[in-house]
């Protein structure tokens, strides 16, 4: 599955998330090395938007705000050969960090001149309906040189 998206800044708030040391160890499960404390935002749309709506159903994340024949063609979208892979949420110090849902991924720049391993990540609870969360080993904007704006092409494993 194949995914194009703009580059999109977020709330800044991933990195408290994301630098926790219990989902750090399943990230290091799912790409081989920790991940970066940031996720890079992809605003989706059109077909993208169709695939990331399947991928947000694959792992039982309503989709509310599609119409009725929008879900029908999300519904038709084959993602049974994709991995979900589970991140168990935990609680510390009476604060709770919710769980995710990664999928291993591939990310480009839209040229295709260089790429970067990834996965997606779709927290089980977040307002993102057409944003696709990406996290990675590297600091993504850094690593592509990246601007919000800039298109990404996001491919499954």
């Amino acid at each position: 599955m194949e995914m194009r998206g703009k580059v999109s800044s977020g709330l800044g708030r991933a990195h408290m998330f994301m630098a926790q040391q219990h989902y750090q160890e399943q990230f290091k499960a799912i790409l081989g090395v920790t991940a970066w404390p940031g996720t890079l935002n992809l605003e989706v749309e059109g077909d993208s938007l169709v695939s990331y709506s399947a991928l947000r159903e694959l792992v039982g994340i309503g989709n509310a705000t599609i119409s009725t024949e929008m879900a029908e063609v999300v519904a038709a979208v084959d993602v049974s050969f994709l991995e979900p892979l589970r991140i168990v949420g935990f609680e510390r110090e009476g604060r709770s960090f919710g769980g995710a849902t990664a999928f291993v991924a591939n990310l480009r720049l839209a040229d295709g001149e260089y790429s970067a391993p990834c996965a997606i990540l779709i927290p089980d609870l977040t307002r993102h309906t057409d944003v696709v969360e990406v996290i990675a080993a590297a600091f993504l904007r850094e690593e592509f040189n990246l601007q919000d704006g800039d298109e990404m092409v996001i491919s499954t494993a």
